[in-house]
This record gives C-alpha cells, sequence and structure tokens, in this order.
C-alpha cells in the first residue's frame, strides 16, 4: 500500500512538470479571488491575469473563466463547478465516503461498515448485485464515477488520519491536452489498525477516466478503468461487553486489553471494471445562436466487471457462525458482468430530448464447487442473459421541467421493470418544487439467491422461492433559500427480501443467519427538512429527519428521529489571510431496534432483542482555509467520558468511536 502512494505521487509530479511547458502556468492566486478581480485589486496586476487567460483552451474572458471552466460532469451528464470555499457542507462531506453521512452511522474504526439511520429503496440498475452490501460504501459503481474538463492541470489531495498507524488519501490529477480530450486519474488509499482487537481495515481505489469531443461535436466519448479493492479484519464483536465496556472500568481504558469474539478472520471486495460510453451524430441541424439545435444520434454502452467476495477465517468458531465442514473457511462468492447498449436519440428545442434503447446483460456468479445437502443439491453457479428495451426523455418548458426513464426486460429472470419520472418547477430565483415517481421490479441481490460456505448453515438456494421485491415510491421537494429544503417520500414495498437469525439467544444468533422474503407489503415514510439560520457571523444549520413504517410482522427497523445541528462561526482572520470556521455539532437519534451485523457475509440482519440509540454525539471543529487549501481539525465525540456507563453502540455488540482528535487538509494545485 505505501509503494502505490509512493508511485502515485512521482506519477502525479512527473505529468505536472510534463503539463508546464505545453500550457500556461495560472498564477498563484486562489480560483475565487481571481474569478472575482478587479482592476483595483492589488492582488496581481489584471492584464497579467488576460495575458494568462487568453492563452487557455477554454473562453477567452475574464468574466468567464475559472470556476466555470473547471467542469464536474456526472455519470448522468449533470454538471458542477470546481468549488475551493470552505462551507458547513464541506464539513460534513469530510469524511471517508466523501459525502455526508447523515443517514449513517459509522463504526468504531475507519473503513468499517455503516449502519443505517436512513433507507431508500429506489433502485438504480435493474439487476442484482453481488451482495456483501456492508462492505460496498465506498465500492464505486458506474452511476459514481466522474468526468472533467479544465482549462489547466488541476490536482486535489485529500488527507486525514484514522485511528492508529495509518491515514486515508485521496487524490487525483486532470488535464486537458485540447479543449475536446481530457484524461484523470485518481487513487483513494487508507489503511487503519483500529482501537480495538482484529479490526484493522484497509482499502485502495485506482481509477482513469477521459472524454473527448470532436471539433465538430458530431462524436463523444467517455470511458474509465477502475480497479478497487476493500479488506479488513472482522473481530465479530466484543466478548464481555458489559463487564469490559460498558462499566468504564480503568482496565479496559486502552481498547485493546478488550476481548473480541473473532481472531484471524478477514473478508475482502476485489474489483476491476471497464465502461465505454459514445456516440455518434447522423443528422445535426445549427439553429440561431443560443438555441439547441436538431440532431439524431446512435449510441452504445459497454461495461465488463469482474468481482469477488472472499471470506476467510483460519480460526473455526463454532461457537459463532455453527459446525463447518473444514477446519479452515475460505469462501469466495465470483460475479462477471458484461453489459451492452445499443441506443439512438432524437432531440429538438421544440420536443425536447427522447433516447430509446436495447439493453443486452450476461451474468455468471459462481462459486467453486456443487454442495449435496439432506435438503437436495446447491448448485454452484447462476448464469443467463438478460434483454431490455427502454427509452427516457428531457423536455424543459421555461420554468418547468419533466423527466422520465422506463426499462422494460423481455428476456431473463432476474429483472422485471424499473420507472423514474419527475417534474419539476422553478416558482422563482429562490423556491423549486418537485414531484417524482419511482417503480422497480428486480430479484434480490444474487447472495439472497444462492450462498456456499465451509460453515454449514450458510449454503441455500433460492432461486425457485423468492420472488421479485416490487418497489413503488413518491417524493415531494422543496427547495428554497428562504424555508430552507423538505423532502417528503412514501415508499410501499413488496416481498420484502432481508436476513434474520432464527436463534433464539443473542449470543448464538450468527449461527442461524438466513434470507428470508415478507408475503406482506411494508410502507414507509420520511420526511427531511434541513435550513440554515445565520446572524451576523453565527449560524445553526440544522437537519431533521423522521420515519415512520408500517408492516405485519417486525422485518424493517429504523429509528423514528434523527437530527444534526450545528453552531458555528465564521471570519476572516489574520487580515483576511485566512478564513476561518469553528462550532460544535451535535447529532442524535432515537432508541430503536438497530441492525445487527454479521462478519461472514458482509451483510446486515435484523433483530429485534437489542435497542441502541438515544444518545447524542458531540463534534468540536476548527476549519480554515488559506487560498487554495481547506484545514480540518476536530475532536470527534468528546462527551464519550460523560455519564458513568459507555452504551454508544453503531451495532449490537460493536461499539462507536471513543473520543478522538483528527487533523487533515484539502489542497488544490493548478498548474
Amino acid at each position: 500500500m505505501k509503494l502505490i502512494h509512493v508511485f502515485f505521487f512521482v506519477l502525479l509530479s512527473q505529468v505536472l512538470s510534463a503539463q508546464q511547458d505545453s500550457i500556461p502556468s495560472l498564477p498563484p492566486v486562489a480560483l475565487d479571488t481571481l474569478a472575482t478581480l478587479k482592476p483595483t485589486d492589488s492582488l496581481m496586476p489584471l492584464k497579467k491575469v488576460a495575458k494568462v487567460v487568453d492563452s487557455l483552451p477554454g473562453p477567452h474572458s475574464i468574466d468567464d473563466v475559472v470556476r466555470e471552466d473547471y467542469k464536474i460532469i456526472s455519470h448522468y451528464r449533470d454538471t458542477t463547478f470546481l468549488d475551493t470555499t470552505l462551507t458547513i457542507k464541506k464539513e460534513y462531506s469530510y469524511n471517508y465516503l466523501r459525502k455526508d453521512d447523515f443517514e449513517l452511522m459509522p463504526f468504531g474504526n475507519v473503513g468499517q461498515p455503516y449502519n443505517k439511520l436512513g433507507v431508500n429503496f429506489e433502485n438504480r440498475t435493474m439487476y442484482p448485485s453481488l451482495g456483501a452490501k456492508a462492505k460496498h460504501y465506498n465500492y464505486q459503481e458506474i452511476e459514481d464515477i466522474k468526468y472533467y474538463n479544465v482549462p489547466i492541470p488541476m490536482a486535489e489531495m485529500m488527507f486525514k488520519t484514522t485511528f492508529e498507524q495509518g491515514q486515508l488519501l485521496d487524490a487525483f490529477l486532470t488535464f486537458n491536452t485540447s479543449r475536446r480530450l481530457n484524461f484523470s486519474v485518481a487513487y483513494k488509499g487508507f489503511r487503519s489498525l483500529g482501537k480495538y482487537n482484529s479490526e484493522q481495515a484497509e482499502s485502495g481505489n485506482f481509477k482513469i477516466t477521459s472524454n473527448y469531443e470532436t471539433k465538430d461535436k458530431r462524436y463523444n466519448l467517455r470511458m474509465h478503468i477502475a480497479a478497487q479493492e476493500i479488506k479488513g479484519q472482522e473481530s465479530g464483536g466484543l466478548a464481555e461487553k458489559e463487564e469490559q465496556f460498558e462499566s468504564k472500568d480503568e482496565d479496559f481504558k486502552n481498547r485493546i486489553r478488550i476481548d473480541t469474539r473473532l481472531t484471524d478472520a478477514n473478508n475482502k471486495i476485489l474489483g476491476k471494471r471497464y465502461y465505454l460510453d459514445h456516440s455518434y451524430k447522423l443528422l445535426r441541424k445549427e439553429k440561431d445562436s443560443g438555441v439547441a439545435p436538431t440532431y439524431i444520434s446512435i449510441g452504445h454502452q459497454y461495461a465488463y466487471e469482474t468481482k469477488f467476495y472472499q471470506f476467510t477465517h483460519r480460526a473455526i468458531e463454532e461457537d459463532f457462525f455453527g459446525s463447518s465442514f473444514l477446519t479452515s473457511v475460505d469462501d469466495k462468492a465470483s460475479l462477471k458482468t458484461t453489459f451492452n447498449q445499443v441506443n439512438a436519440t432524437f432531440s429538438n428545442s421544440i420536443l425536447g430530448k427522447l433516447k430509446g434503447f436495447v439493453n443486452l446483460y450476461n451474468y455468471n456468479y459462481f462459486f467453486d464447487s456443487t454442495i449435496i445437502t439432506d435438503a437436495g443439491q446447491i448448485v454452484n453457479k447462476l448464469k443467463g442473459q438478460e434483454v431490455a428495451v427502454g427509452a427516457n426523455y428531457k423536455k424543459q418548458i421555461g420554468a418547468f421541467k419533466v423527466e422520465g426513464e422506463g426499462s422494460y426486460n423481455v428476456s431473463g429472470e432476474l429483472s422485471g421493470n424499473i420507472l423514474d419520472a419527475s417534474a419539476s418547477y422553478n416558482i422563482n430565483e429562490n423556491n423549486r418544487v418537485k414531484v417524482a415517481i419511482h417503480t422497480s421490479s428486480k430479484m434480490p441481490d444474487f447472495n439472497y439467491l444462492l450462498y456456499q460456505s465451509e460453515y454449514e448453515n450458510y449454503n441455500w438456494q433460492n432461486t425457485e422461492n423468492f420472488k421479485k421485491q416490487n418497489v413503488n415510491s413518491l417524493q415531494f421537494s422543496l427547495e428554497s433559500k428562504v424555508w430552507g429544503s423538505l423532502v417528503a417520500k412514501y415508499a410501499t414495498i413488496d416481498n420484502y427480501t432481508y436476513l434474520k437469525s432464527e436463534a433464539d439467544s443473542i449470543a448464538l444468533e450468527n449461527t442461524l443467519v438466513k434470507p428470508f422474503q415478507e408475503g406482506n407489503s411494508v410502507n414507509h415514510i420520511k420526511v427531511k427538512y434541513s435550513k440554515e439560520f445565520k446572524v451576523g457571523k453565527f449560524a445553526l444549520a440544522n437537519t431533521i429527519m423522521y420515519q415512520n413504517v408500517s408492516q405485519t410482522n417486525q422485518v424493517l427497523n429504523v429509528p423514528e428521529l434523527v437530527t444534526r445541528n450545528t453552531l458555528y462561526f465564521s471570519d476572516n482572520v489574520f487580515k483576511k489571510a485566512m478564513y476561518l470556521q469553528t462550532g460544535v455539532t451535535f447529532k442524535y437519534f432515537t432508541s430503536y431496534n438497530i441492525d445487527a451485523y454479521n462478519p461472514l457475509l458482509g451483510e446486515f440482519y435484523i433483530q429485534n432483542k437489542e435497542e441502541v440509540g438515544g444518545f447524542p454525539l458531540l463534534d468540536f471543529f476548527i476549519n480554515a482555509r488559506v487560498k487554495q487549501t481547506r484545514i480540518y481539525l476536530k475532536a470527534e465525540h468528546f462527551n464519550s467520558s460523560f455519564g458513568k456507563e459507555s452504551k454508544f453502540y453503531s451495532a449490537p455488540s460493536y461499539p462507536y468511536r471513543d473520543f478522538v482528535i483528527r487533523f487533515g487538509l484539502v489542497w488544490n494545485f493548478f498548474s
């Protein structure tokens, strides 16, 4: 892992050096300062800036350059721009996942699973995934990859300390060799020993992206290559949590002395993916400037991915997982998929944009052997082909926007259909409303349908008795600069699929964890509201979420209320050389039967015996910004020492982290 870090930095420095001769350098000034530079500013002469701007491969205008030229393009072709400011949203997303984790409850160590505080049932794809979802939070799918377009080479480095003997680094470099061709290379890696026994975690995510468009804008292409590895030790939770953890015994303040239930247990996810998306415009009719052209195009998407989930256990624990076939365990579930899409698009400024497509999906989910039990034979693979047809449509009519996409499976057994439709209206520049619906039908993940293990109770095949899970949801949202953000969602799920233990006691739960389907409908309501109040240099940022579940059997557990409130102070200091932001964040969720974690499957399963929650999480932070550098310092969970007992858990027997001070930064480079 250290060698990979060194290699990446050497590569980054060499590429930056190679670019300095071909593309003029931007003077050392913060991007948002340059974007608002006036002739009276003494920071740098305006003529010098204009000279640099004129030589860039982007627009030749000081008013347009910089922020709007540094484009970040999502998989769905939504474009955002580089932002080097320091805001409370940046504070919320400065973590291992690089996104706001309000609806998640992290485990004690970096890179470990996240328990759910909120749920969303909408499916992004028609096809089941490998499984081991608790280990996938840092795994970047096709929809998570971003593409870039920049006037001069740009790099970003994110660094953050972890828990004992390790660090987190997320760095990328992107550059345009011309206005129409961009490349980026990125690596995210970390290692953290953790505070407890057998919880070391590490990962490496490497990706290369490129996007290209011809001069006549008829042909465009984007592609990426991703190689990802996520692995960690599994402790199985605390063995004597009341005596050694909850009692606050001074002998166990050093957490390494606390006994855990497993040793020599490890799991790993390894995935490699190649993705290509390109199209060509057959007919293109230009209209007046500022009006979208009419065109007809054909396109093709291709994705090939191999992935496996592996669990190894050298010291058999029959009291934890039940009896086993062998004296050591090496379980491995593999999935190979190939996706092809052929599409045709018609776009017109009056009629909108309509795209039709045909999908061909080949899958091979397999194990190394066939198992014969008293109940019958368990096959070693699920292999097949899915064919689907679909279309999507987009149209902007003034302040009114309509979007929709639907797919229907015409051949195959894994999927049924998926439909997303939305309509939004900009009331004015400060207020926007949106209504969206979602409906989907597909089989559960592969590990629910078929699984094999050296542990006897972890072998099943449900291809004949499991039905497709159906999801229907309706969502209303309001985005207002005055009233805040409100999202209300109602979802109903049929054939809800979940993991559950049939054991009578908590200590033996993991010996009998299996997948089940609920025969009755499960209804879920979620209302989430966010609003920030500012008075002078002080601000109070609030996010609150309410959830309610209507169900015949207790198969879905979520907290009724989750809230996060941040009181902070912001101001320029040191003669405006630094922008400072400091405050306290309070997070709380009501007590509920939080899901338990199964390390063999890398999944959470429902349990209705133990409640967790009802305790506050308090963090104190001091953040600063100097030019393009954001500096972060946080005292996490500083209230952990309050009270006579320690009862803060992320899952039954898995404690949340103690008080710790962590440091890090995000640094942008331009050359």
